[in-house]
């Protein structure tokens, strides 16, 4: 019997429906398929589209029961057929964003969307309509096509980046969503120039890594904007040189900003997935050349837009990972933090087994985490 042939009982964090807390169950996980590669699980993040999902408005009505998370490292414990890049014991990071290397957007250096499985990943299953996740005998759909809450799970051999042996797991899972999102919008999209000025709405793990990337850019002046003031501490170890909180003006955070940068900075980035703070931001740039860059994720969400402040000369982008093409950029972005070049240790306040994973959301809710990695 092949080693990919048995089935795997482990435990997962399990949302058997919206708005209730994740259960702690016995699941079963399933071989891999063709081309695809079953992992182990070591560490994963808790993001704020996890909790969006479960609790949240601003997310397209998926399948549930379900098992969450998709910020994750582990270990591969086996490969399907026809999988020739991954070998069991390879340090991996699953992606929810694939890059299959052979169609038209991967052959293009304009974009990273790759659309390899995607409509199947979107709705949690894989390349031929199931799940490999079971629970008391019912399929359990995997979250963006990789369930991170899991001890075990399986992702399609596009859908996973391959990493250095010696990178710590419990750290470099942070750039399987959150802080490659945030930096690359920065670097990437944004392409942020030296000695601008930005400022990056929303100081979550997303935000600080926009602030980052704009440090490692150059640029002059970061502002941080956010509601929250217990997180301007953190935002200047990244780079900030100054946070505002809009609480603390009368007048629109947009018009804050442009009297303290002569009329507006050269970029801003929306790292927090508000319609509203979307528009705000984008208002925030500077006539003639301002550039707003949206990393904040909503799938439901209206923004609203003066065309007179697009026509007068300012850009509105959008980003999707920040622009990095998965599969050989992770690994690239694993070499810059173990050569110092990228801060990860710093994002992380929290460490949690699984089955305080409804903690770890609470703390994400209330403003008392920037990451917690769960270890399972």
């Amino acid at each position: 019997m092949e080693a990919y042939a048995r089935v795997i009982k482990c435990k997962a964090a399990l949302a058997w429906e919206p708005g209730k807390p994740l259960a702690i169950e016995d699941v079963e996980v399933d071989p891999p398929k063709v081309h695809e590669v079953r992992i182990k699980i070591v560490a994963t993040g808790v993001c704020h589209t996890d909790w969006e999902y479960l609790y949240g408005q601003g997310m397209k009505v998926r399948p549930f029961p379900l098992v969450l998370g998709h910020e994750a490292a582990g270990v591969v414990e086996s490969v399907g057929p026809e999988v020739t890049k991954f070998s069991p014991g390879d340090k991996v990071i699953p992606l929810f964003l694939p890059q299959c290397g052979e169609c038209e957007r991967c052959l293009s250096p304009k974009t990273n969307h790759c659309r390899k499985n995607w409509a199947n990943m979107q709705v949690g299953v894989l390349a031929d309509g199931t799940s490999r996740i079971s629970c008391k005998g019912q399929q359990v759909y995997q979250f963006l096509g990789i369930s991170s809450f899991c001890q075990y799970t399986v992702v399609p051999d596009t859908s996973l980046a391959k990493i250095r042996c010696d990178a710590p797991l419990d750290k470099v899972c942070l750039l399987g969503c959150g802080v490659s999102t945030g930096y690359g919008a920065a670097v990437n999209t944004g392409k942020v120039k030296k000695q601008s000025s930005c400022a990056v709405f929303g100081l979550g793990a997303v935000g600080l890594a926009a602030v980052m990337g704009c440090q490692v850019a150059g640029a002059k002046r970061i502002i941080g904007v956010d509601i929250n003031p217990d997180k301007f501490e953190k935002a200047a170890v990244f780079g900030a040189t100054e946070c505002v909180n809009p609480k603390d003006h009368k007048k629109p955070i947009q018009e804050v900003l442009a009297e303290m940068t002569d009329g507006g900075v050269d970029y801003a980035l929306e790292c927090v997935g508000d319609p509203a703070i979307m528009t705000a931001a984008f208002e925030s740039t500077k006539d003639a050349w301002g550039s707003c860059v949206i990393a904040g994720w909503t799938e439901t969400g209206m923004m609203n837009v003066v065309v007179e402040k697009i026509l007068m000369g300012r850009t509105l982008s959008g980003t999707y990972f920040g622009g990095w093409k998965s599969v050989e950029d992770v690994p690239k972005l694993v070499d810059d933090y173990m050569n110092k070049k990228l801060k990860l240790d710093e994002f992380i306040t929290h460490n949690l087994p699984l089955d305080q994973i409804n903690v770890a959301f609470g703390l994400l809710k209330s403003g008392n985490s920037i990451r917690t990695v769960i270890s399972l």
